[in-house]
């Protein structure tokens, strides 16, 4: 379509090569390469081939939108939700990209996993401000789900904790009994052995996600530091993405989404100043090493179910997960991403 918008030609005129490449991550959607490629070979009236350096790449990128949300709660006297509050306060990628699916001045994208929370909620209200700001926005891997469901599950644990619950027990108790939700959560606490002893200097944090029709759930177990440095010890990743056509490619998507997840739960983050992107290239742009990779157990449902989503359901709850195992450990709650770690220095 953009190509064909800028040469005139027909759409059965242009013929794009999809060439073999790694995880985009919601950045093949856009179109600024064919852009420059098109608009160049054009001008030049031949074959060109565009390669933006490091720099260009982080400088006129699309980001992940900005979100803050204020959640306010109701228990009763038996520990339970009566009622729940949410005010999402964040920028929209429909509006650039679809604003045909902008309704009402809701982005469906920035609400995704307040809406449709995997419990069971008798009062249950989401409000949407969109935010707008001089930064362009994109896609990202699990789109809203990958902000919402920390926050969710965050807010979850903390209201565990006014409830004097067990956090897992307290999301059973809000969930339909047998539903896939619950099944992948049991299963999660199951083969990460909740309910066993911990080892000495550690804690467990426990979190589950509902999205691209797929359920995921993930237990952390930490240690936290004197000096308030957290070292994930383990991850389990539960899955159930219905029928699982290809095993070995799930588990590795798995594995992959606790490493993503874990890098931007401690390190990325992109800055601006001057009226523009700071950040540069990776020398100010830490993304996780190698010798922060966990010990991660993958286990996936067998099912006959209709095949759901993989990519993105094993990303959301790996930092709501470290969130809630640190908290156990320190009482300390995280309520930013990337990790405010200062927090936790003793």
């Amino acid at each position: 379509m953009t190509a064909s918008g800028i040469t005139g030609l027909p759409a059965d005129k242009v013929h794009v090569e999809i060439l073999p490449a790694g995880g985009g991550f919601g950045l093949r959607g856009e179109p600024d390469p064919v852009i420059d490629a098109v608009l160049l070979s054009k001008d030049l009236n031949r074959p060109v081939k565009v390669v933006y350096t490091r720099e260009d790449d982080f400088s006129n990128d699309y980001f992940r939108p900005a979100n803050q949300s204020r959640i306010t709660a109701g228990l009763d006297s038996s520990g339970r939700i009566t009622a729940w509050s949410h005010k999402v306060a964040a920028q929209s990628i429909m509006m650039r990209i679809m604003p045909q699916h902008v309704q009402n001045g809701i982005d469906p994208d920035a609400v995704s996993g307040t809406v449709d929370m995997p419990y069971d909620i008798p009062s249950h209200d989401v409000t949407y401000a969109m935010v707008d700001l001089p930064i362009q926005v994109g896609w990202w891997r699990s789109v809203g789900y990958s902000i919402n469901a920390f926050i969710v599950e965050s807010f979850m644990d903390e209201l565990a904790n006014a409830a004097g619950k067990d956090p897992l027990q307290f999301r059973l108790d809000h969930m339909e009994k047998g539903s896939r939700a619950y099944n992948i959560l049991s299963m999660a606490a199951d083969k990460g052995g909740w309910d066993s002893p911990v080892p000495e200097g550690r804690a467990r944090g426990i979190a589950v996600t509902a999205c691209f029709e797929s359920f995921a759930a993930h237990m952390a177990e930490v240690s936290v530091d004197k000096k308030g440095r957290i070292k994930v010890h383990k991850m389990v990743c539960a899955i159930d993405c219905g029928t699982a056509v290809f095993p070995d490619a799930v588990r590795a998507q798995a594995e992959a989404g606790v490493v993503m997840g874990l890098s931007v739960a401690f390190h990325e983050k992109v800055s601006f100043a001057d009226g523009g992107v700071k950040t540069s290239n990776y020398s100010d742009y830490r993304v996780l090493t190698m010798s922060e990779v966990p010990e991660i157990a993958v286990h996936i449902v067998r099912n006959n179910l209709k095949a759901g989503g993989i990519g993105e359901p094993v990303f959301p709850s790996v930092a709501p997960a470290v969130a809630n195992a640190v908290f156990r450990a320190t009482g300390v709650r995280l309520r930013e991403l990337p990790f405010q770690t200062g927090l936790l220095a003793k």
